[in-house]
């Protein structure tokens, strides 16, 4: 991860905080895994980054538990969403685009 802009800041409270990825990381594909210390329900989730997506064309978003078994695969919460165009994303465009899930 960029050490600037931390997975951390996905759970922020303090207003917008992005999350990037490691710059040199070049796979083209980022995920995070984050650990709620007790179960919680999750009542909407923005994918708005200031000032935009930074570039993501598509957002999945799985859920599971730690007391799963390790074979048990997470579920889909919200399936593969595009955010951007492919023609989007080489010109550059619609970067601010903000999604809501509820």
């Amino acid at each position: 991860q960029d050490p600037k802009y931390p997975a951390e800041n996905l759970l922020s409270e303090e207003g917008i905080r992005p999350w990037l990825g490691c710059p040199k990381e070049h796979s083209r594909q980022l995920s995070v895994d984050l650990q709620l210390e007790r179960a919680s329900p999750i009542g909407y989730i923005g994918t708005s980054l200031s000032p935009g997506n930074y570039g993501c064309a598509f957002l999945q978003i799985e859920v599971g538990c730690s007391s799963w078994p390790c074979d048990q695969p997470y579920l889909t919460l919200v399936p593969t969403v595009t955010l951007m165009t492919p023609a989007d994303s080489k010109l550059d465009q619609n970067c601010c685009r903000v999604r809501m899930f509820k």
